[in-house]
């Protein structure tokens, strides 16, 4: 099943994205944020919290905003105490928390000896790199999608129970959902946490529980079970580094839909998304785009273009992390109303397009929602189609839909009754893609054309105007927000002449050496 597409409009859409893109990055490049620099500071094994719950790493960056100057970053400052003190950074960290020691004096010091901070951003390092060379003994090519689900308890530990339960019906992927509201918290909880409203608190201690389950249950099911979390918000790039340290193998990382759908300020996010995917890269992590919450508030049909052009965009921004196609997890979605005639074939005209417009990248296909209403039979159906469409067009992440959408967080049975039907189709349609062909000039094929000189058109107007400008007409989802609008610009700083970030530094040059972890 292939589509004859245009491929001088799909590289010149991909010229248009790599403009974008760019001119966002020469944007990135002159500024950091309160988050990076937290994240910095987790790379040095700076971890825990006070006994007020503060994490050490807000305490150390709050006190450098309030006493000295942030915009000369955090590794100036660590450097200049690591040297004077002969501590390590958590030590330091500690003294600052408690009021015993005070970085201002260091904030109009020369140039440090960035030197003696190599040590501890090493062991970091070798961590990350354990963690996956440990992933990748048990990795395999996988010849179908890979059946992704979540769990949202609130409680980490019921979290487990579900996901393993998940496992035991054939789930390859568990995801995690974080609880309400977290990406607005600019800060990450400390800690095993048992509360939470619609997902679970992504922390550290979660993030290391879960992991430890879903490794038992690899050695029981002879498979390797994928665990996935988010890297977004407010602590996008903190939380990049978590994942990494923990192993996770996926982490769901987009900067327009928290500018989008969460109202982050979209100067503190781009920042934030480049040194998180930067992290994703080295670490040999997958990420996850959420192309598909555009067609949530906007019609499916009329608005395919804005996925595929987002698509490109994502695609460039990853390119300039330094990440390979193998980890860009460009997301899309089956949302075309079940009503509209012919909407199964202009389902599989969007995901065929996405699959041949990225053919290296692992898709990740998410299910009906915003025509599910409640009638559990007809949202049987809507997910059968979904499931069949993920199998012709090959997509890789293929995110469950559930018969109970639209009424209540997934029980166990909806799992896996989800799951059942998933492999039903899987088995009944395996090589189904292999025996059939798209008909030349045919409804397919003309709406993706169709759908692909849109997203041109939209790229190249993108393009002219800047993608700052085109956010602030509500260019994607039908939702417009300012440059200077939404949360967290008060954590957004202009670089000094002589800032240094150096682990960005190190995974890049790492990254462009093909030393990475892969």
């Amino acid at each position: 099943m292939q589509l004859a597409i245009d491929k001088t409009i799909m590289q010149d859409a991909r010229e248009d994205a790599k403009a974008i893109a760019k001119a966002i990055k020469a944007f990135i490049d002159e500024k950091t944020t309160t988050s990076v620099e937290r994240s910095i500071l987790r790379l040095l094994g700076i971890d825990q919290a006070t006994d007020f719950g503060v994490p050490l790493v807000n305490a150390v960056v709050d006190h450098i905003v309030e006493h000295g100057d942030l915009s000369r970053g955090v590794c100036h400052y660590m450097a200049h105490a690591v040297k004077k003190t002969d501590k390590s950074p958590k030590a330091i960290a500690t003294l600052i928390a408690s009021g015993k020691m005070h970085m201002k004096d260091f904030a109009k010091k020369a140039v440090p000896d960035y030197s003696v901070l190599t040590p501890y951003f090493l062991a970091t390092e070798k961590i990350i790199q354990h963690q996956a060379k440990k992933r990748r003994e048990h990795l395999h090519e996988y010849d179908v999608p890979e059946k992704y689900v979540i769990v949202a308890t609130g409680n980490i530990y019921e979290d487990i129970k579900q996901a393993l339960s998940a496992v035991e019906k054939g789930a390859d992927i568990i995801a995690v959902i974080r609880t309400t509201g977290q990406s607005l918290l600019d800060y990450v909880p400390d800690g095993v946490t048992q509360e939470g409203f619609g997902g679970t608190y992504a922390t550290q201690e979660n993030f290391r529980l879960m992991r430890e389950a879903l490794d038992e249950s690899t050695k029981t099911h002879g498979r390797y079970i994928k665990l996935v979390n988010y890297a977004s918000g407010l602590c996008m790039p903190e939380i990049a580094v978590l994942g990494a340290i923990e192993r996770l193998d996926m982490m769901l990382n987009d900067s327009l839909y928290g500018i989008i759908f969460r109202d982050i300020n979209m100067q503190r996010t781009f920042i934030d998304q480049h040194f998180s995917r930067v992290i994703g890269a080295y670490s040999d992590i997958v990420i996850n785009t959420g192309e598909d919450n555009y067609l949530t508030t906007t019609d499916a049909f009329d608005n395919a273009h804005t996925v595929i052009a987002s698509q490109f965009i994502n695609e460039q921004f990853a390119s300039l992390a330094g990440m390979p196609s193998r980890l860009m997890g460009l997301g899309h979605a089956y949302e075309i109303d079940p009503a509209k005639p012919h909407s199964f074939l202009y389902e599989i005209a969007n995901a065929q397009l996405s699959r041949q417009c990225f053919p290296n990248a692992p898709l990740k296909y998410m299910p009906p929602t915003k025509h599910m209403h409640g009638d559990i039979f007809n949202g049987i159906a809507q997910n059968t189609l979904f499931n069949i469409a993920a199998q012709l067009t090959g997509q890789n992440i293929h995110l469950l839909g559930m018969l109970t959408e639209a009424i209540h967080t997934p029980f166990v049975s909806d799992r896996a009754l989800a799951l059942n039907n998933a492999k039903h189709i899987e088995t009944a349609m395996l090589a189904l893609k292999d025996e059939l062909t798209i008909k030349p000039g045919g409804m397919i094929e003309k709406r993706a054309n169709d759908v692909l000189k849109d997203a041109k058109k939209l790229l190249e107007s993108i393009r002219e105007m800047g993608l700052f400008k085109a956010l602030e007409k509500g260019t994607f989802a039908d939702i417009a927000r300012t440059q200077d609008g939404g949360k967290g610009l008060e954590g957004v700083f202009d670089k000094h002449p002589h800032y240094r970030n150096i682990p960005m530094e190190r995974f890049m040059q790492a990254l462009k050496a093909g030393e990475s972890n892969e």
